[in-house]
């Protein structure tokens, strides 16, 4: 092997995930910089490295040094000492600051920055602030490089440094010799099995109660994952047999042990999270306490109502809508859903009218920014998102808004219902006052929650309040081919895929998975916006099935952003590259930061030295410091599911056969229903025949219903174990994306309670 020494002068190119590294090394005696490659810890600008490898001329990018081993000591030159500081690794020391401290210790800065930190003092332009901010971050890197150090024994990316260290504190090493297994608990992308190997590398034996019990957890929050809020005992058992290669005896007695410290709850030989069996229970109990609230709004002739609407409205109600907005005016609590063009906003309209006039309390909501955004422009009433209703609480570890501090309404009405998991319900209905009526919307043949539980569907199941199904589609929707293909999905019929000038629906028939990239690479980038006037960061969403391959999400963002917006001096974090301009989109709720899971925004500026990222979402500046952008995607393509609740003017779908796990009717009719004025579908109309006819979805597992046939038989106060959690520990966990597909008997219009 040769050896070579030198200095990081940049770097090119780095994937944590995978730890994967290109950069730039200054050798002495070379003019040239020379390209190393590998996989290796992070190394950071100025740092002095000594490799071995081998020398190898690649095709493309022509002679790199491809290193097998890698040493790194800290800058010992003052070049190099001077890039380390200024490459953006610490907080508040960019170039000019890494020069000026440069020139006053020379080749004692890092000693000065290690032992005699408050000499910075005497660097012009450097105040208290700045030191304090300098002390937490050079502090902080040192603790992620010993992390860093402490995984690579272990054979763990150094990408999960930082979020270990955000997540578990300064002494996080202490706890994960402590115990590993906290690791599959509380660090996103790192599961049971990882743990279980450091763990055992660390010396816990097999029978370890920690051991047992983070197996028998991490099955049920697996199972969640796929939207499920509970599991068959038997089931639960078997599954943690297969993943800890024990006894049944010795997971039976930890689950007795997990029943006793109530971290898991057991009812009908079902076992649930604590969390969920108490969020599923609660919200049967505050449906029954809506349900049989009194409204103090005062009874009105509702058909004379209507009328007057109708007048005001300038509109004709049909039969099925009069009945909505009869059922709306004299229920509590009702559910109206139906497909798109079947006059749902219309009912809404004419509702909020007529509620008007008995009221000024109230309340429009939605799961997502972009679904209030469209309420509020189809209604004219403000409308806001349900976390930013509820108002979060870092003290309180939870919403405000709750029982003791319920909302202030008489009517409240929630769109895209369907999109609410069983976390959020729970915390919206115990904060809706017992008087208010509540009016939930919705598409029950979109794709379910992402999170765990199929909340809609279930109460639409239980028959324990009115329901409108709304099914015709009305003469102005019947013109689009966007509603009419939508619909025909829905149905099981194969869509109307032959070209028309005019259509807002088209089919690009495309074969192989390059040819299909192509095309959705053209569309995006040129024919597009050359011919409809869409921006295509802003205007066009592309939407695919899967993550993974050619087509999937990972890879399609990544060829979009080197055409959109190829910027020449980003950052690479957690696997991103990202530029000023980007399309990002946050992946887990951030009640600190007030943005949401699936909220979509631009990157605005990027600054190194202070290690930060402002990004804009719908006209609100947030800023995000290096550490907290694995929070962040790229968003030029993104999941169906992630994008459910969101519209788009123009949309892009890829559909082949490559994508065959994910090709579900639900998933291609939730997709096409999230285009506005255009949706184009890229691929094989074999794919297309696969994802209609494809129904046969599995069955989420939820203990909704039967509590909900429970409470309804019981006396209100009979619940008293209210649930009491940290609500921000509960959204912490992120679910997967799962399709589903819960086959419920038809539901008929009803009028009792």
């Amino acid at each position: 092997m040769d050896q070579l020494f030198g200095f990081i002068e940049r770097i090119t190119y780095h994937n944590p995930e995978n730890g994967f590294t290109v950069a730039k090394l200054k050798s002495p005696g070379k003019s040239d910089l020379v390209t190393i490659v590998g996989t290796f810890t992070t190394v950071q600008p100025g740092e002095s490295v000594r490799c071995l490898g081998d020398w190898k001329s690649n095709p493309s990018h022509g002679k790199q040094f491809v290193v097998a081993t890698i040493h790194t000591e800290a800058p010992s030159d003052l070049v190099g000492i001077k890039k380390y500081l200024e490459s953006g690794l610490i907080r508040g020391i960019g170039p000019k600051f890494a020069k000026r401290i440069v020139d006053a210790f020379g080749k004692r800065t890092l000693e000065i920055l290690d032992t005699q930190i408050e000499k910075l003092h005497s660097i012009e332009g450097i105040g208290k602030k700045r030191i304090e901010r300098i002390t937490t971050c050079w502090a902080e890197q040192k603790t992620i490089r010993e992390v860093m150090l402490f995984l690579s024994c272990y054979e763990i990316s150094p990408a999960y440094a930082g979020r270990i260290y955000k997540i578990l504190g300064k002494n996080c090493i202490e706890k994960l010799q402590e115990n590993p297994y906290s690791m599959a608990e509380h660090i996103p992308g790192i599961g049971f099995k990882k743990a279980d190997e450091i763990a055992d590398k660390m010396g816990f034996p097999q029978d370890a109660s920690a051991r047992i019990d983070a197996g028998i957890l991490y099955t049920l929050r697996e199972h969640a994952n796929c939207g499920n809020t509970c599991i068959p005992e038997e089931n639960l058992i078997q599954k943690a047999e297969e993943l800890l290669r024990t006894s049944k005896e010795a997971i039976k007695d930890r689950m007795e042990q997990l029943l006793d410290q109530d971290r898991i709850r057991k009812e009908d030989a079902r076992i649930f999270s604590t969390i969920l069996y108490l969020c599923e229970q609660g919200i049967a109990h505050e449906v029954k306490r809506i349900v049989e609230g009194i409204s103090p709004l005062r009874a009105i002739d509702t058909e004379k109502a209507i009328t007057w609407a109708e007048t005001k409205l300038h509109l004709k109600l049909a039969t099925e809508q009069k009945k909505g907005v009869s059922a709306a005016i004299s229920d509590k609590f009702l559910i109206l859903t139906g497909g798109p063009g079947t006059g749902k906003s219309t009912i809404i309209r004419a509702i909020l009218q007529v509620t008007h006039q008995l009221t000024k309390k109230i309340i429009l909501a939605a799961p997502t920014g972009r679904a209030a955004k469209r309420m509020h422009e189809i209604t004219h009433y403000p409308a806001t998102t349900i976390h930013s209703l509820l108002e979060y609480s870092f003290k309180q570890k939870g919403f405000r808004r709750n029982k003791e501090n319920p909302l202030d309404c008489d009517l409240i009405v929630i769109d895209e219902a369907s999109m609410i998991d069983t976390y959020l319900m729970y915390h919206l209905l115990k904060a809706i006052p017992s008087s208010a009526r509540l009016i939930l919307v919705g598409d029950i043949h979109q794709l379910p929650s992402v999170g765990p539980g199929n909340v809609l569907r279930d109460m639409i199941a239980s028959h324990k309040m009115p329901v409108i199904s709304l099914t015709e589609i009305f003469r102005q929707a019947k013109g689009s081919a966007i509603i009419t293909n939508a619909h025909k999905i829905n149905q099981g019929e194969f869509p109307y895929l032959k070209h028309r000038k005019k259509s807002d629906f088209f089919f690009l028939e495309a074969e192989s998975t390059e040819d299909v990239l192509q095309i959705i690479l053209d569309l995006v980038t040129k024919r597009l916006p050359k011919t409809y006037p869409f921006d295509p960061i802003d205007q066009i969403q592309v939407l695919s099935p899967m993550k993974r391959g050619i087509i999937g999400i990972t890879h399609l963002n990544e060829r979009l952003q080197q055409k959109l917006n190829a910027t020449p001096d980003p950052i690479f974090i957690a696997g991103n590259r990202f530029g000023v301009g980007d399309k990002v989109m946050q992946t887990r709720n951030n009640y600190n930061k007030e943005v949401y899971n699936g909220d979509i925004g631009r990157i605005k500026k990027i600054n190194k030295q202070n290690q930060e990222v402002l990004i804009t979402f719908d006209g609100k500046d947030v800023i995000y410091s290096f550490l907290e952008l694995n929070e962040v995607v790229l968003a030029y393509a993104t999941s169906i599911h992630k994008y459910q609740g969101s519209e788009s003017p123009c949309v892009v779908i890829p559909i082949h056969t490559s994508h065959f796990m994910m090709l579900k009717r639900n998933l291609l009719y939730t997709g096409v229903t999230r285009g506005k004025k255009l949706v184009i579908l890229v691929g094989t109309k074999q794919a297309v025949g696969m994802a209609v006819s494809s129904c046969e979805c599995q069955e989420r597992e939820t203990g909704l219903l039967e509590a909900l046939s429970k409470h309804n038989k019981e006396k209100i106060s009979n619940f008293t174990t209210q649930p009491q959690f940290d609500f921000e520990l509960a959204d912490a966990q992120q679910f997967s994306l799962h399709s589903s597909c819960v086959k419920i008997p038809p539901h008929q219009i009803s009028t009792n309670s």
